[in-house]
């Protein structure tokens, strides 16, 4: 099994003469008087471990270049295997799992099935093979309070490394040893502030900000790396095809950096892959006139299934996370018991959810995707227009689109029947969505008066995705409440039934002045 740890951490070079003061001194340094000031600190017992670790990577280091970083490693408190995934908010998250039964603690992998799957999406299946093995002598001192509770915990660390170069032949090919020493500060169990507010200390007494991301990278040598080489900017004289094909490879490796983020629940990670399928997919469609249809259509139905294997996830986060907040609005008085009955229904409803779309994430069907959407980036197939300037092409293809959208507003407005208006209006939903992708798609060339399209497309989705998501909340409630609910819960669900009824009834006449500012003729002049 895997556990995961959130690691908030700073590297620093130090002078093989540093000698660190008391830690007390250091971590009180600059903080103002505050909570954390009733109580004493101490240092705890220190220790010292020996650490032998390999680092695994594709040949071509595919996870160094997505900033993972995956080891095994022996001796210490924290022996196992331990893949590192970068944060949003500058920490990592660090998936750990033990090693196996009898596994020799001197040997190198096999890497477990389970890491296999997790960085699957960045190696496309190619072989995890060892690329660096480094030893440590770590002298390890914590912070502590007075329950014995570990607030920091600073490693000296003594390194010495080798890369190790993928070979044919029996044997490992190794680079020459390098040797450094580096401090690095964990907050564990302190004040999340207890970093930053320390280092300017730490700095005053000679610590330096490490240049290198992590041990591994100053092993391969690839903290200062220039990036890939990207191109000259797109301008409107560009080929229409380099435009597209931008558009197609911003939003797969999108798809393809959320896959781990997905897997580690990360807050919006399963809204930031089902919004970059669903961008992807449209693309494929707006701009289907310059690729053949043989190779995108496939992709395009696989994209589908995709997107709704994480849209069943992303509808039940958006139900649960609407209806606790319209709990506290409808229904404040509600009992305890009530509110935890509410709550488990659609926890219960996300976490089905959740457990079907991590299979699919490890399934044939979507690494069989991943490998179809690499081989479009890298083999497009172009035909018609795609060599053109983009300003002569790109256009008409939105107004396409734009055609789309009009035509399913117009069909939604005459309908009469309710349920059919309501799918009328789902329809003119989605419509909206993809004329506003593709405005977005050549905002980067067609400037402003593309935005400003996109934007006015966002607002008509927005106001209809409010009114379909109260009708489906009230649809939600009337299932709910006829379940095995408690009288009180199922009196609650009808309180929050007339809550979004009312909703609904404010989000339709968002709905039409949406639609009355977006449908001007200036939105379109750029469209020929």
């Amino acid at each position: 099994m895997a556990g995961v740890h959130l690691e908030v951490e700073a590297k620093y070079d130090v002078d093989e003469g540093f000698a660190l003061p008391d830690l007390v001194d250091v971590f009180r340094a600059g903080r103002e008087p505050g909570a954390d000031d009733a109580a004493p600190w101490a240092e705890g017992a220190a220790a010292e471990h020996d650490l032998a670790a390999t680092y695994y990577d594709t040949a071509d280091l595919r996870l160094a270049a997505a900033r993972l970083t995956l080891r095994r490693r022996t001796g210490g408190e924290d022996a196992g295997w331990h893949l590192k995934v970068p944060r949003a908010d500058g920490a990592r998250s660090e998936v750990r799992v033990d090693l196996a039964p009898g596994e020799d603690a001197g040997t190198d992998g096999p890497v477990p099935e389970q890491l296999v799957a997790m960085t699957w999406a960045v190696t496309l299946g190619h072989p995890l093979v060892p690329v660096a093995r480094l030893r440590t002598h770590r002298a390890v001192r914590r912070l502590v309070d007075v329950t014995g509770r570990v607030l920091v915990e600073v490693a000296d660390d003594h390194v010495t490394a080798r890369r190790v170069h993928p070979s044919d032949a029996p044997g490992d090919v190794v680079g020459a040893e390098q040797a450094w020493r580096e401090v690095e500060v964990e907050v564990v169990d302190g004040p999340p502030d207890l970093l930053a507010t320390a280092e300017p200390r730490l700095v005053e007494l000679g610590l330096r900000p490490s240049a290198s991301a992590s041990k591994l990278a100053r092993t391969l040598g690839t903290e200062g790396a220039a990036p890939d080489e990207v191109g000259p900017a797109l301008t409107a004289a560009s080929p229409a095809g380099d435009v597209v094909l931008a558009r197609l490879r911003a939003q797969v490796e999108q798809i393809r950096a959320q896959d781990l983020p997905v897997r580690l629940d990360t807050p919006g990670a399963v809204h930031a892959m089902r919004v970059a399928t669903r961008r992807l997919r449209s693309a494929l469609t707006t701009f289907e006139r310059l690729l053949h249809r043989s190779a995108t259509r496939p992709v395009r139905r696989e994209l589908r299934w995709l997107a709704r294997e994480l849209g069943a996830v992303r509808d039940a986060e958006v139900m649960r996370d609407r209806l606790a907040g319209a709990m506290a609005d409808a229904v404040p008085d509600a009992p305890a018991a009530v509110a935890r009955e509410v709550s488990a229904s659609l926890d219960g409803a996300y976490a089905t959810a959740r457990e079907r779309l991590l299979g699919a994430l490890d399934g044939d069907r979507y690494r069989a995707l991943l490998r179809a959407l690499d081989a479009l980036l890298t083999e497009t197939p172009w035909r018609g227009r795609a060599a053109r300037p983009a300003s002569d092409v790109l256009p008409r293809l939105v107004r396409a689109a734009d055609d789309d959208v009009r035509a399913a507003v117009r069909a939604a407005r005459r309908e009469e029947d309710p349920a059919a208006r309501e799918t009328a209006r789902h329809e003119a939903r989605k419509a909206a969505k993809r004329a506003r992708y593709a405005g977005e798609a050549v905002a980067v060339v067609l400037g402003d008066d593309a935005a400003a399209y996109a934007e006015a497309m966002e607002a008509v989705q927005e106001a209809l995705g409010e009114h379909l998501d109260a009708r489906h909340a009230g649809v939600l409630l009337e299932r709910l409440a006829h379940d095995d609910a408690s009288a009180a819960t199922a009196f609650a669900y009808g309180r929050l039934h007339a809550h979004e009824e009312r909703r609904a009834a404010h989000a339709e006449a968002a709905v039409d002045a949406a639609w009355d500012a977006a449908s001007g003729k200036d939105l379109r002049r750029w469209m020929r």
